[in-house]
């Protein structure tokens, strides 16, 4: 046989972290002998070389430290074997367990540029390659493991949640982490505490009061499986209940929590562990160790002394009963022999064949190939630490069952975990089911995944509980963050008026468009409601009746006056005016109507323009009557020959001339800058209002002010007849006609420019309706009662006459 390297591979243990209690730190030790022989059973692997190892049980800190430089001086170790010979140095140590451990250990031992592999270090201030050069980890960095709480903590909808953690570096750091994460997925801490196992009561009394009085039902503990059982069993006898339990992988699967006071407060409980494996042949291994197979191993006689209860050495042990040698660890069960879930342990079998794998590499490299200076390779019978070192940082291989295992930049092992629920398989027992999976490789919003096994919560109940500082927000409203409160706790504020949030907890409502209001509920929103003066509504209905009804009474003189065509006082002021003039005040009560109803863009320039030709038209013909009637009195002076230049033709085309003007102005209204539908959203946010911009607004006034003018021109005249002698003089009716009409044009001004909407338009209406009927009744009227109810009156005697009693008639 050639000469074999045999370097020392250190397994240390430390009962201050989970798992390691006396078995679990047996069958880790178990695992790394038992790799170790598969190994140098291998001949694809390190042919003709053996490994060996040397394994140290620690009590303290200070024994890590020792052993560590025991082993970086090279303190030799028994050779069995003559063809062998042994390093100056360690290669490589595997170990320690625990964060704190390592820390120390790595720092030291990375100054001679030793490789450090961990199963269960998970600290991520170990990932830090400045400090620690030379540590690697077949375990997950808590980093990974923090982030992926929070997104399970975000998955599952809890945005308030307290925080506890043991007060070390692998509890502190990882909550450090953990409530990064929290903060960057919009999860609130209510409370964030750390404790030691070994600390003062009061300590855990604090902690636990201050459980009591938070409002969060769930907990996220990274703490080691020792202070989780300390604070549960506190818990249990203050008698709090109904909380939800977040896991990290360093007691969420330890089969040691069903011995402990109120441990099925922690049924239902979730958290992420590392891929368990199986590992083909550990298990038989590990059912065939026995005493004698390690007569010098003070470790394994103690844990073999508590499984069969029994003494191997009787001057030590006088009050157990001697072993007879044949106990057998396949008589027995326990969690040393069970195989049925490797997670920590194939961690362990993984590091020792990456160190294998190292070895290897460097072992088969080609001279002149080499990652060595001038392309040179480690030379066999003097293999340095740091050449491993080198090798390590490049290892890539393929377990038997299909797991890949390489170290990134940081030493770090790819982080994958399985997420497990703690349920009652068995009665008075927990077992964590595997209910989904983690991978940080995988992108973003795909690295968590649930499988369908159904999850039991907090208290065997199988709805989520709910965890929350304040209840969500529904569309319609926006958050509001409570002064001086973390974000997670607002208040829900409805959205303003315009505005609509269509989604569940949203930061700020968003501006509907602007032709769009939002709904009464402000979750959406919808077309704004038109509006503008209808036939359907009551105000609309209302002024169409009454302008009909002046179409109505208009005709009905008409009638009266043709009936009653050859009476004097039909006669009297030219009988062609006063049917010209009811013709007009038609065509006025007419053109109300072109108001009412959707506009349009003919109705706009219709509406306007009729209005301002008939109205007119309408003063042309009263206008035509108050002349008549001066022009008549001073036809009956002396010599006067005044009538013969206002007979019916002149009459006649005087209405012709003043109407034709305004016609003028209306077509050059129409022509420059006609009027046109306009959608109106300034009165209103919430509606559009329908109304017809009058286009020119010089055009518009130059309408309102030829009809003022002429109105003003009548009532002038007609005040100046109003004491002319005849019985029925027809000036004192058109005065108080023109009255009537320019007190409601006046006040029309003010009222159009100060209605809003529709009511804009009913005011319009209403003033011609108004001004309509006034003409109508303060004209027409008295006539119709004398034709009708007083025809004794209706005599050219009785209109020339002159007596008092006749003229109060």
């Amino acid at each position: 046989r050639v000469p074999c390297h045999l370097p020392n591979i250190q397994r240390e243990y430390q009962k201050q972290h989970p798992d390691h209690n006396k078995t679990e730190s047996q069958r880790f030790a178990q695992t790394m002998i038992f790799a170790i022989e598969e190994i140098n059973r291998n001949y694809e692997i390190l042919p003709g070389i053996k490994l060996g190892y040397k394994i140290y049980n620690h009590c303290g800190t200070m024994d890590i430290l020792r052993a560590a430089m025991a082993l970086v001086n090279g303190q030799k170790s028994i050779i069995h074997d003559n063809n062998c010979t042994e390093s100056d140095t360690v290669q490589a140590i595997l170990g320690h367990s625990g964060s704190t451990p390592t820390i120390g250990m790595a720092q030291m031992v990375g100054r001679f540029q030793i490789p450090v592999i961990s199963h269960f270090a998970t600290c991520g201030c170990l990932s830090n390659r400045k400090e620690f050069p030379s540590f690697f980890r077949t375990i997950p960095s808590d980093f990974y493991q923090s982030r992926a709480l929070a997104q399970l903590v975000k998955h599952f909808g809890w945005s308030w949640v307290g925080a506890i953690s043991s007060d070390n570096d692998y509890g502190n750091r990882g909550l450090a982490t953990f409530m990064l994460a929290a903060q960057e997925e919009g999860v609130c801490i209510e409370y964030s505490e750390a404790f030691e196992q070994t600390g003062p009561r009061h300590e855990i009394l604090r902690i636990v009061e201050i459980i009591k009085q938070s409002s969060s039902k769930v907990i996220m503990a990274f703490m080691t499986h020792r202070e989780i059982k300390v604070l549960v069993s506190e818990l249990y006898r203050h008698n709090i209940t109904g909380l939800q339990w977040i896991g990290s992988d360093a007691w969420i699967t330890d089969p040691s929590l069903t011995a402990i006071e109120g441990h099925s407060a922690l049924l239902g409980a979730i958290g992420f562990t590392v891929t368990r494996a199986h590992i083909p042949g550990l298990g038989e291994h590990l059912k065939d160790v026995h005493p004698s197979h390690f007569p010098d191993s003070m470790f394994l006689r103690d844990f073999w002394e508590i499984v069969f209860d029994c003494s191997l050495n009787m001057t030590t042990e006088p009050k157990r009963k001697p072993c007879n040698g044949s106990e057998s660890l396949r008589d027995v069960q326990n969690t040393f022999t069970d195989v049925s879930e490797f997670t920590f342990t194939n961690n362990v079998y993984k590091s020792v064949y990456a160190v294998a794998h190292a070895l290897h590499n460097l072992l088969t490299c080609e001279e002149s190939r080499g990652p060595f200076s001038n392309g040179s390779c480690a030379q066999p019978t003097r293999i340095q630490p740091w050449q491993v070192l080198h090798y390590l940082q490049t290892v890539n291989f393929t377990t038997e069952e299909g797991e890949r295992v390489f170290f990134d930049g940081n030493g770090d092992s790819p982080a994958r975990y399985e997420l497990v629920n703690l349920q009652t398989t068995n009665p008075g027992t927990m077992d964590g089911v595997t209910v989904g999976t983690y991978d940080a490789a995988l992108p973003k919003g795909h690295q968590f995944t649930m499988n369908n096994v159904s999850v039991i919560w907090r208290g065997r109940s199988k709805m989520i509980p709910v965890s929350v500082c304040s209840e969500s927000c529904p569309p319609g409203t926006r958050k509001a963050v409570q002064k001086g409160k973390p974000v997670c706790c607002f208040d829900c504020v409805p959205c303003s008026d315009g505005e609509i949030s269509n989604a569940t907890d949203s930061i700020e409502c968003m501006r509907c468009q602007l032709e769009y209001w939002s709904n009464k509920y402000r979750d959406s929103c919808r077309p704004k409601e038109f509006e503008f003066l209808s036939y359907e509504e009551i105000m609309g209905t209302l002024l169409a009746l009454f302008s009909l009804l002046g179409v109505f009474l208009t005709v009905m003189t008409s009638f009266i006056f043709y009936c009653y065509r050859e009476t004097p006082i039909v006669r009297a002021n030219n009988s062609e005016l006063s049917f010209l003039l009811l013709f007009s005040l038609t065509l006025c009560f007419l053109c109300s109507l072109t108001f009412i109803g959707r506009p349009s863009e003919w109705s706009c320039m219709l509406r306007h323009t009729a209005f301002g030709i008939t109205f007119v038209l309408c003063i042309s013909c009263v206008l035509g009557k108050t002349i008549v009637v001066l022009m008549a009195f001073r036809a009956t002076l002396p010599a006067s020959n005044v009538m013969k230049w206002f007979g019916p033709p002149q009459q006649r085309l005087s209405v012709l001339a003043f109407t034709l003007i305004q016609v003028l102005i209306c077509a050059l209204w129409l022509t420059v800058s006609p009027p046109f539908p306009y959608k109106n959203m300034k009165t209103y946010q919430e509606k559009i209002i329908l109304e017809c911009d009058v286009g020119s607004a010089i055009g518009f006034w130059a309408v309102l002010g030829y009809i003022g003018l002429l109105s003003l021109l009548c009532f002038v005249l007609a005040f100046l007849a109003r004491k002319l002698p005849d019985n029925f003089n027809e000036a004192k009716f058109i005065t108080f006609s023109m009255l009537i009409f320019c007190a409601v044009w006046i006040t029309f001004i003010p009222a159009y420019v100060s209605s809003p909407g529709k009511f804009t338009v009913a005011v319009e209406i209403f003033a011609i309706l108004a001004s309509s009927f006034g003409l109508l009744f303060c004209i027409f009227a008295p006539k119709c009662f004398i034709i009708l109810l007083r025809p004794e009156q209706n005599t050219k005697k009785h209109m020339m006459g002159k007596t008092s009693n006749d003229i109060r008639h």
